[in-house]
């Protein structure tokens, strides 16, 4: 029904920056919400931020919410990821994903998941 496809990852020092695109194809409801996740090697996927399509509010976990910012072109159903000042703990897989449901969402157990963008910070 639909999938997510991720881009924009790649090589960075510590304190530089990447904006990662989320495109997300068939139809997404319009009061739904799109997040992006994290998952480091050797750790669980974790919950990094979210949109409301319908009001735009944003939700961040702790460690990234004074760097990093998530929008949304909800016209081309797009998400993406600014992230700034990235650091080596930044270092994962990033994937995107689109739900109804805001704890859905945030607690990062979801079923299906594409294939992600690799971030690598080093320092």
């Amino acid at each position: 029904q639909v999938h997510m496809v991720e881009s924009g990852g790649g090589l960075v020092q510590a304190g530089e920056s990447l904006r990662l695109s989320c495109v997300a194809s068939g139809r997404v409801h319009n009061r739904s919400f799109m997040a992006w996740f994290r998952q480091a090697e050797g750790k669980e996927r974790e919950f990094v931020a979210a949109v409301s399509l319908s009001g735009g509010s944003t939700y961040y976990r702790d460690s990234v919410k004074d760097r990093f910012t998530i929008s949304s072109d909800n016209a081309k159903n797009t998400a993406f990821l600014q992230m700034n000042d990235l650091k080596p703990e930044d270092t994962a897989v990033y994937y995107c994903n689109v739900d109804l449901s805001l704890p859905a969402l945030r607690s990062a157990k979801l079923r299906w998941w594409g294939q992600g963008t690799q971030v690598t910070v080093s320092s």
